[in-house]
């Protein structure tokens, strides 16, 4: 059930959110951005420039201790850890400590390291990289495949902003408040939860952007001893490479961004797409059950709002909140496969019982049976809103509210509010209303993606295309359901997608896999 339903953001008080979607107003193709501030490639975006402490470092590999499937016997799974700047600025100052994981080429003939971002921002690639390596066997014979954990997430100096029984008490915080005393509540766990990251990651708080991460690419190329960096993005992951590619479009080798998050939209932008992209998913779901999609949604969101007032009981004791149905209606909306968990879930909460649902959202939130939480959401949050700059307030958020319950009944209300919500009172400026990722001159970049999407909506594709640049953008697109494409059961686009990593061929741009 779990899968890598993690290749994207969900956050707020509930620990869930938005990375990557897909409606708003793009650029022409080739065409990039000029009326905000953007990372450029700057002092340090050249190997001359960085002092050979860190270029000429030699990575200590060794058995990994991280995840159970890279620590069993007979494993091939090697961990080690690469020295970055702290502060990108400043290249000669203090270093933090970066997790990488890898596993060795089959042949003899290897291209070179093949790297994975597996999304959120906020997911370990040092976990999911041994139990992903199922799915992409044929790139290993010419390929080793290489991931990390990103600055500020899980063994790359990992930022935790609260105990175990905070999370849990937010989990009560009214997501959709309706009275002044909700709201005050609302922000005031925003707040708090601001100040946790603050006291736990410190100095580090200011430095764990999309930005900086990019720049840690392109280092790990160098030691790696790689001339071009080869990449596979996977939802927020595309984000990431979109700016890496802007940044150094030189090492560009083959480059795949599958599920794509539109580059174009803000931070707002991303909610009503989210929003959009949900509501449309679960319209698909509905027909497939034999429902009239307005009528089902309009069931489900009074069974919301009856949580919103009366939380449900639950067999392990504890309540099913509406911020925790949230959770765990939208986790199996992520997959096809997972519709009739969300089916029998449902059911069971409408005859009044929530242990479906909330079995959902304790597996989303990394929620173990002694009550540990995983700290995922809390490095995803610290990430995003040190990347977005938009910040708005409770009355620009209220005039809002109308066309999100517009675009989703179901979803809108939360992910109206969580425009105010989300990174409210946060420590740290952001960096950008949107990032930059034209890369003029680089070479081609497949860009993946799926009609029926409801994370990063399909509509991100063609703006993520058209930003990267003309000859530079190959749209590759699949019909189906789902978060992803490569390895959701197309043959026609795992075969496209390998041709490309293993022979170099770029296939038309616009191809389309039904």
């Amino acid at each position: 059930m779990r899968s890598f339903a993690r290749w994207t953001a969900l956050g707020a008080a509930a620990a869930l959110l938005v990375t990557g979607c897909g409606d708003s107003s793009g650029s022409d193709r080739g065409g990039g951005k000029t009326d905000q501030a953007q990372p450029t490639a700057g002092p340090s975006a050249s190997a001359g420039d960085l002092p050979s402490a860190l270029t000429s470092q030699r990575l200590d590999w060794g058995r990994c201790k991280a995840t159970a499937d890279s620590t069993a016997p007979g494993s091939d799974w090697q961990c080690a850890t690469l020295k970055a700047p702290l502060d990108w600025s400043k290249p000669d100052g203090d270093t933090i400590g970066l997790a990488l994981i890898r596993t060795k080429a089959r042949e003899e003939h290897r291209i070179g390291s093949l790297v994975f971002n597996f999304g959120g921002p906020g997911s370990s690639g040092v976990s999911t990289m041994p139990a992903y390596a199922a799915a992409v066997s044929l790139l290993r014979e010419r390929y080793d495949l290489v991931s990390w954990d990103p600055r500020g997430v899980a063994a790359s100096e990992g930022v935790r902003c609260r105990g175990d029984k905070q999370i849990q008490a937010a989990e009560t915080v009214d997501i959709t408040p309706d009275t002044p005393a909700e709201e005050k509540a609302y922000l005031r766990d925003s707040t708090d939860f601001g100040k946790g990251c603050e006291k736990d990651a410190g100095e580090l708080m200011a430095h764990v952007s999309t930005t900086d991460s990019a720049r840690d690419m392109d280092l790990m190329r160098q030691v790696l001893g790689d001339r071009k960096t080869h990449y596979f993005g996977i939802s927020y992951g595309t984000a990431l490479g979109g700016v890496y590619a802007h940044l150094f479009p030189q090492n560009v080798g083959r480059l795949v961004l599958d599920a794509v998050s539109d580059p174009s939209a803000d931070m707002v932008g991303h909610r009503k797409n989210q929003a959009r992209g949900f509501q449309r998913a679960l319209n698909a779901y509905l027909k497939s059950t034999g429902q009239d999609p307005e009528q089902g949604s309009r069931k489900i969101a009074d069974l919301l709002k009856r949580l919103d007032a009366n939380p449900l009981p639950a067999a392990s004791g504890r309540q099913l909140t509406q911020a925790l149905a949230y959770i765990g209606i939208i986790l199996p909306l992520y997959s096809e496969d997972s519709w009739p968990t969300l089916t029998s879930a449902l059911a069971t909460a409408q005859r009044g019982d929530g242990s479906e649902l909330l079995a959902l959202a304790d597996e989303y939130n990394e929620r173990d049976p002694s009550g540990r939480y995983g700290t995922g959401a809390h490095s995803q949050r610290v990430i995003s809103c040190l990347d977005d700059k938009q910040r708005l307030t409770v009355e620009e958020t209220r005039k809002l509210l109308p066309e999100f319950e517009r675009i989703s009944p179901v979803f809108g209300p939360f992910l109206g509010w969580d425009t105010v919500g989300w990174c409210h009172d946060w420590p740290v400026a952001g960096q950008y209303q949107t990032p930059e990722v034209s890369a003029p001159g680089a070479a081609p970049i497949l860009v993946v993606g799926n009609t029926g999407d409801p994370a990063t909506p399909y509509e991100g594709t063609g703006k993520m295309a058209a930003e990267l640049g003309r000859d530079v953008g190959v749209v590759l697109t699949w019909k189906g359901e789902g978060h992803g494409s490569y390895g959701s059961g197309s043959d026609c686009v795992d075969s496209t997608v390998n041709a490309y990593l293993l022979a170099g061929t770029v296939p038309r741009d616009g191809k389309v896999c039904s």
